[in-house]
């Protein structure tokens, strides 16, 4: 269940992915009324073959999913599109692995479940650093 939001002008286009199909959906909709054009994706193979169909400015992505880790995700999405900023989600006791994923080159990560606002000023931030020459 790929949706592809518009390709607006100077909106932030993110990259949701997480297998949580209710949690993702809310979320896609809250984003979508503060500027922020959302593509969701249910899986961590999903999202890998979303990456390769566009470009996004930032992706957030879910530590656990049934398919795939996180951390497996994030590291094939550092190869596929290294300058995109992944902020990675972790449930209350995995910061260990959201470490992990810092060292790997995501660019932050927040415990779930999160504040929503906080999750869109870390959006922002991280679409701020995107250089500006892209793909």
């Amino acid at each position: 269940m790929t949706e592809q939001a518009t390709d607006a002008p100077g909106r932030i286009k993110l990259l949701i992915v997480d297998d949580e199909a209710g949690y993702v959906s809310v979320l896609a909709k809250r984003m979508a009324r503060r500027g922020i054009d959302v593509t969701a994706a249910l899986s961590g193979t999903e999202g890998i073959q979303t990456l390769r169909r566009w470009t996004f400015d930032v992706s957030v992505l879910d530590l656990k999913m049934e398919d795939m880790d996180g951390i497996e995700v994030l590291k094939v999405f550092k190869k596929m599109d290294p300058d995109m900023p992944v902020i990675m989600l972790t449930g209350h006791g995995s910061e260990t692995a959201a470490r992990e994923g810092i060292a790997l080159g995501a660019y932050d990560y927040l415990t779930k479940p999160c504040d929503l606002e906080e999750l869109i000023a870390k959006i922002r931030d991280a679409a701020r650093r995107v250089p500006l020459k892209r793909g």
